[in-house]
């Protein structure tokens, strides 16, 4: 099983970009670290703001939907937002779950509104976080298409980092894609 994930086009991996690449050494640390993504913008970013972009049903993308169990066809309920540091994009967060949840254990996503999804899930300590998995995207995935759409950006390739998190057993995938190198 574990061959054929890694064989899979759309695979993701268990492991960041080492600190020795030259290119993207720089987010190692912050694509490692499995605390809140936004706290640690807040801190070092003066003027962090978040800009919720959108929050509807659509069909997940394949691996998405392979990743919290949804069947072929089946719609779920996404919410993009952007991580910002003043006018200048930092983050581009994707979050996925499904109906059936967002109307009962994840029901608290519908109500955040521009609030990051953080404050719903690293202050809840029925949350648990899956291990996370990593992935250098570019024009071919989805999720740098829709980055593409909604920030400027000029990098050909991009790091994005994913996890899931389960609350009594009922998953949200979220992933957050890098658009700036993390000074």
């Amino acid at each position: 099983m574990r061959t054929l994930r890694l064989l899979r086009p759309d695979a993701w991996h268990g492991k960041p970009p080492s600190h020795g690449d030259a290119r993207f050494g720089r987010l190692h640390p912050w694509l490692a670290s499995r605390g809140s993504l936004t706290s640690r913008i807040v801190e070092r970013y003066r003027h962090f703001n978040l800009v919720r972009l959108a929050q509807r049903a659509e069909l997940p993308n394949v691996d998405e939907r392979r990743e919290i169990g949804l069947r072929d066809r089946e719609f779920a309920v996404v919410r993009e937002v952007l991580l910002r540091d003043g006018e200048i994009p930092l983050v581009f967060a994707h979050s996925i779950a499904s109906r059936r949840d967002v109307r009962g254990v994840w029901r608290g996503l519908s109500r955040l509104g521009a609030r990051p999804l953080a404050e719903m899930l690293f202050h809840d300590h029925g949350v648990v976080r899956l291990p996370m998995e990593y992935k250098k995207i570019d024009q071919r995935h989805p999720l740098y298409r829709r980055a593409r759409e909604v920030a400027a950006f000029d990098a050909r390739e991009l790091w994005a980092r994913r996890s899931v998190f389960l609350k009594r057993g009922r998953p949200l995938l979220v992933t957050e894609v890098f658009l700036r190198p993390m000074l």
